[in-house]
């Protein structure tokens, strides 16, 4: 038994009755939707045509929200529908981000992830879905597709129907019969300034750009604004652009689900597991005798650090008192899960490393057990992020096959520079000193080879190459030029080379301080660039 919709197009006349039935049925809030109707304009008078698009959640054969959901608390019946259990959620928007439909929200009122779920509490009844009982037109059929004589397999079987993003390979169970193609495919469509009945204000999209949180201003958002500091990423798109092309009327857009608190715990996250792995990789190597630092020093920034990484991920839940669920009720399938454990035992590490240097521990055995263990530890706390952003299906952007390779070499970068900062309280060595300027400027090289080749090589999708022209010319540009670029690495790296070259140590303090704040640049440039492609 698989339960499916087959939605059909040409009869649906744009009325809301399945959306106005779905939030009277389930006690949806308002300002969020399970379903909606998206309406699309294309042409010109007198040859303009209005479609309309029935969304919601597409029950995936192979459910990335259900992969990503930490706590099982989204999970697939045996019937096919994906249902959701509130009681487990403890709101940390991943499965938003795995979901290519957008079809998930935060419900206002629990605090949890919330979307269609069939209406199993009817289906368990033997009744049909509210959305299906009010439709005038009869536009949304229901029902068991692995059943021959159910209307939904008749048409499944002989009629052209098609499938939202079937590219994703997530095997959607909603079908759409006679949709124009560009109703389906949001990178296909213009998004103005205006819909039908309403002007952008405050967090709006103009094709897809969050103008009010990409200038980072608190005023609303006004024409004036968007024309002096926003610039559209994909403005020259002619297919976009001319006249009479396909552009949204009328839409449902959830907010971005992940903000500061993600891209600051990507960076100090970097920060313990550089701090760490480099001292690992410099005591067992023999490299330094800078003891007080690598024995002492480096723990406490990784303990530090690792903790603040976890002060982060808490705060940034919408249930922040059910965060123990990410390991009494782990899902061992999702990356935001497996990174918890692979947290805890970095944290053990860093904790056994700093007992073994506060007591003077002189076994040789002993450090060598922690650098062994210190170097692919550091490096799972770095790269686990790799996995977790792997499986936020929704975002190509960030699937990039360098995400792995630049999350360690961001790392390896934030360690020397930390190491460096700390180290000049520690009256750190001439050798160590230049060690780590080395390590830092051939970090920060390698750091800004993989950031041009993620954002200034083909993409293989429109929506990835629109992600990262928000990076480059869209709203996040000057964050990025003037953040991670300017001040992130090319300053670094002229101090670096000032002091390398007998400088004083004020140039490697320099380098590294600036090092940092243009990581932490990069990193809210590249979270939020990555949410700014509509999904729907």
């Amino acid at each position: 038994m698989r339960y499916g919709f087959v939605i059909d197009q040409r009869k649906c006349i744009g009325c809301h009755a399945c959306t106005t039935a779905c939030k009277s049925e389930n006690e949806v809030a308002v300002g969020v939707f399970r379903t909606w109707v998206k309406y699309v304009e294309s042409g010109s008078f007198p040859n303009a045509r209005r479609h309309f698009s029935v969304l919601r959640c597409n029950h995936c054969e192979d459910a990335p929200c259900v992969n990503i959901c930490p706590t099982q608390a989204l999970y697939k019946r045996e019937d096919g529908i994906v249902d959701f259990d509130h009681r487990r959620c403890i709101g940390c928007k991943a499965c938003m981000q795995a979901c290519p439909y957008d079809a998930l929200y935060i419900d206002p009122n629990s605090n949890t992830a919330a979307k269609c779920n069939y209406c199993v509490h009817r289906v368990e009844q033997d009744l049909l879905p509210a959305c299906v009982v009010v439709c005038p037109e009869k536009a949304i059929i229901a029902g068991d597709m692995d059943d021959p004589a159910s209307d939904i397999a008749r048409l499944i079987g002989q009629e052209p129907v098609s499938v939202r993003k079937p590219e994703q390979g997530t095997k959607p169970k909603v079908f759409y019969l006679g949709a124009e193609d560009a109703n389906l495919t949001p990178e296909a469509l213009a998004r103005g300034r205006s819909y039908l009945w309403s002007e952008v204000q405050d967090s709006t999209y103009v094709n897809g750009i969050d103008h009010h949180n990409l200038n980072l201003a608190s005023e609303p958002y006004t024409p004036e604004v968007a024309a002096a500091d926003v610039t559209p990423a994909w403005e020259d798109d002619p297919a976009l652009m001319k006249p009479g092309a396909p552009h949204v009327a009328y839409d449902v857009h959830h907010p971005q689900p992940w903000g500061w608190k993600v891209s600051t715990y990507l960076w100090t996250k970097s920060i313990a597991a550089g701090s760490l792995g480099l001292a690992a990789a410099l005591a067992l190597f023999d490299w330094s005798t800078d003891l007080g630092l690598l024995e002492v020093a480096a723990p406490i920034l990784a303990l530090f650090f690792i903790s603040v990484t976890a002060v982060l991920l808490i705060a940034d839940l919408k249930r922040p008192e059910r965060f123990w669920f990410l390991l009494a009720k782990p899902n061992r399938t999702s990356w935001l899960a497996l990174g918890g454990y692979v947290l805890t035992a970095f944290g053990a590490l860093a904790t056994a490393w700093l007992a073994a240097g506060a007591i003077d521990i002189d076994s040789d055995a002993i450090w060598i057990t922690l650098g062994i263990l210190g170097i692919p530890l550091a490096a799972a706390g770095a790269g686990y992020t790799a996995y977790l952003f792997g499986q936020a299906e929704g975002r190509d952007f960030w699937q990039s096959p360098l995400l792995l390779p630049h999350l360690l070499v961001q790392a390896t970068v934030a360690g020397a520079s930390m190491l460096l900062l700390v180290g000049v309280g520690l009256d750190i060595t001439t050798n160590l000193a230049e060690v780590l300027t080395w390590i830092l400027m051939g970090g920060l090289i390698a750091n800004a080879l993989v950031i041009f080749a993620e954002l200034f090589s083909s993409h293989p999708t429109t929506h990835i190459a629109r992600a990262a022209s928000a990076m480059t010319v869209g709203g996040y540009s000057r964050i990025f030029w003037y953040g991670c670029i300017l001040i992130g690495h090319v300053i670094p790296l002229v101090l670096a080379t000032i002091y390398l070259s007998g400088g004083p140590m004020s140039a490697f303090e320099g380098a590294a301080l600036l090092a940092l704040i243009g990581l932490l640049a990069y990193e809210h440039a590249w979270v939020k660039a990555g949410q700014v492609v509509p999904l729907s």
